[in-house]
């Protein structure tokens, strides 16, 4: 991978996210404010970019067991995060309260906002398939490892399976199951998805940049103390740990590029309404997205540069 194409797509990314902050100034950022930003981001921007990453891909059995590796691995990845952060939390905060949402900041990343469409950039159709397909595990992995440890009750419920339907997933199942049989839809749907495929990024980043000039300095001070430790673990911590052992497993490039940027993401930008869903510190939460989302800007050129010259060429 190029890294002179990282740092511009970075730098770009960090552009977009300047002009979301810009925009913040010239209306109220309210909760339908932040809903309509999110529905158009999570229903319409990224199924189109999946749908459109599955209808420039040449499907076959290979593809589709390249695609069950990347969801295993992906839930692998997601686990080991939300460990290492248990147990660092364990460590670090003994007396703390906060050690579940410490665990899943750590390990739960921004693999949809950020993650596909930079992985689409980075390495076409298929990154941005198999990008869609790692944060299905994501996505897994939160309404499962992620609502028992929120859960006070520790129980399922309907709605908790409900909630794994999202627009996204249901995207990535059909347009599957389109190729798999072999079924290609009008060119007038393929134009469409793919003009409404290009807002997603551009969207996520104007959120971004509006999250950040939305939090309050009262809220920072309040989990500076320890939002320093998922940060670490998501940007550092588990990146280098998973680079470590995919030098072991013989796997296509694209699929190690994919799981390495993938696992490199910031903390989930959904954190905070995750948290506030199961009455959890939602405010440690948009803090720790903030920060992580920040600081990345940095690690993810930086780790990309590393990981090329000392441990598994990307």
């Amino acid at each position: 991978m190029e890294y002179s194409v990282v740092v511009q797509s970075i730098s770009i990314i960090s552009l977009m996210i300047i002009i979301g902050a810009i925009l913040s100034k010239s209306f109220k950022f309210s909760e339908d404010t932040r809903k309509v930003f999110i529905s158009l981001i999570l229903n319409v921007g990224m199924p189109c970019i999946i749908l459109s990453s599955i209808f420039k891909v040449d499907m076959n059995q290979n593809t589709f067991k390249m695609i069950m590796i990347v969801f295993c691995l992906s839930i692998v990845i997601n686990v080991t995060g939300i460990g290492i952060g248990w147990l660092f939390a364990r460590l670090f905060f003994p007396k703390s309260n906060k050690r579940r949402e410490l665990a899943l900041l750590a390990g739960l990343g921004n693999t949809s906002f950020i993650g596909i469409p930079l992985c689409a950039v980075l390495l076409g159709p298929k990154g941005a398939l198999y990008a869609a397909i790692f944060d299905a595990g994501v996505d897994v992995t939160i309404w499962t490892i992620g609502v028992l440890m929120l859960q006070k009750d520790k129980s399922y419920k309907i709605h908790t399976f409900k909630a794994m339907l999202n627009v996204p997933i249901i995207a990535a199942v059909l347009g599957l199951t389109m190729s798999y049989f072999q079924y290609k839809p009008p060119g007038l749907v393929i134009d469409l998805v793919d003009q409404l495929a290009a807002i997603a990024a551009p969207l996520a980043m104007f959120y971004i940049g509006i999250l950040v000039m939305s939090l309050q300095l009262t809220k920072i001070k309040n989990d500076v103390s320890q939002v320093w430790l998922p940060i670490l673990i998501k940007l550092v911590v588990l990146p280098l740990i998973v680079s470590f052992f995919l030098t072991f497993l013989i796997l296509d490039l694209t699929i190690v590029q994919t799981l390495l940027i993938q696992s490199m993401m910031p903390t989930l930008t959904l954190a905070s309404i995750l948290f506030a869903k199961y009455a959890a510190d939602e405010n440690m939460g948009a803090t720790t997205t903030v920060f992580s989302i920040l600081l990345s800007l940095i690690t993810i050129p930086l780790l990309i540069y590393l990981m090329n010259h000392f441990l598994v060429a990307i």
